[in-house]
């Protein structure tokens, strides 16, 4: 446990002192949205590329991974909402909830975390959850959120403004495009893939850095209360019972003859042991929903995971 505390502290350590610095206004409020931009825009697409293009391509296209990965996000997408929809929870703010409860911090702290602990070859299975999370799992909850009226323009514009912001988001495409050069062998020219490994290096702690930034700036400006009751169990359902569920899926899929391999499982339920992604809370803000309430999970599970992940990893490892 203590060498695995050794591996995690840094990157945990990282977030702090980005809730810290705007915490104390050392990075004003103003500054956050760029430091958001160059870890959307430059550095991890750069990052996501070069894991992609070193990645043989028969991993990145994992049907058992994704198949898998996508049931348990399901699961969890649906009983969270069943769950906490109530009279004062409508589905605009269950939808977001359930996203919350679905949707590890892979990107940002995932990736280069799991790499850092079982190597490079993890990055493969881990892509291939990014993909069901950016393309099925938000679109999802996003059409859910729209179906008590919150929004004035209905389900069919915001599944159109969904698959627009997806359409926009770099990520993908860079999945993508690092997808075809390792089935063409392609390689950059040496200047070009120097540079693209610069950037690619700075995203893991600007990331870092910038979800902590991002977690203080949502705590910062959100003044109403919210109870515990109405944050907290989901927090714990993303730490707690997201793992356990691809566990389990994943063990059950492999005793059917599902061609998923243990190492793959334990780096899918290693992902489903991340707090919760920290982009959703601009999502919620987006469509409306109750950022207070999608900004105090994460921030919980972000908090709880430094002990709940590093002993899901001694676990597993």
């Amino acid at each position: 446990m203590l060498s695995v505390l050794l591996v995690t502290f840094p990157f945990f350590a990282l977030v702090l002192c980005g809730y810290l610095a705007a915490r104390r206004s050392v990075l004003p409020q103003p500054a956050i949205p760029g430091l958001n931009a160059f870890v959307l825009y430059f550095a991890l697409p750069c990052m996501l590329y070069r894991f992609g293009a070193s990645t043989p391509i028969h991993q990145l296209l994992d049907p058992a991974v994704a198949g898998v990965y996508l049931l348990c996000a399901l699961v969890m997408v649906f009983a969270t909402v069943a769950l906490t929809r109530n009279a004062r929870i409508g589905w605009n703010d269950a939808a977001f909830g359930a996203l919350v409860a679905a949707f590890p911090n892979t990107g940002f702290m995932g990736v280069p975390l799991l790499v850092a602990l079982l190597g490079a070859q993890s990055a493969g299975p881990a892509i291939v959850t990014i993909v069901v999370d950016m393309v099925i799992t938000s679109s999802l909850c996003i059409a859910l959120s729209r179906l008590d009226g919150a929004g004035t323009h209905g389900v069919g514009v915001a599944l159109k403004n969904a698959f627009r912001g997806m359409a926009t988001n770099p990520m993908p495409w860079s999945i993508a495009l690092g997808a075809l050069a390792s089935a063409l062998q392609f390689k950059l020219p040496g200047p070009v893939d120097k540079t693209i490994a610069m950037l690619a290096d700075a995203a893991s702690p600007v990331a870092l850095f910038t979800i902590g930034a991002v977690l203080a700036r949502s705590q910062m400006n959100q003044h109403e209360q919210v109870p515990a009751r109405d944050y907290v169990p989901v927090a714990l359902a993303k730490l707690l019972v997201h793992p356990l569920l691809v566990w389990g899926a994943g063990t059950a899929a492999m005793a059917m003859g599902v061609p998923l391999t243990p190492f793959a499982l334990t780096v899918m339920v290693l992902l489903a042991a991340l707090p919760s992604a920290s982009n959703v809370s601009l999502l919620a803000e987006k469509f409306g929903a109750n950022n207070g309430r999608v900004a105090r999970i994460i921030l919980v599970s972000t908090a709880l995971a430094f002990l709940s992940f590093s002993a899901a990893v001694a676990l597993l490892t």
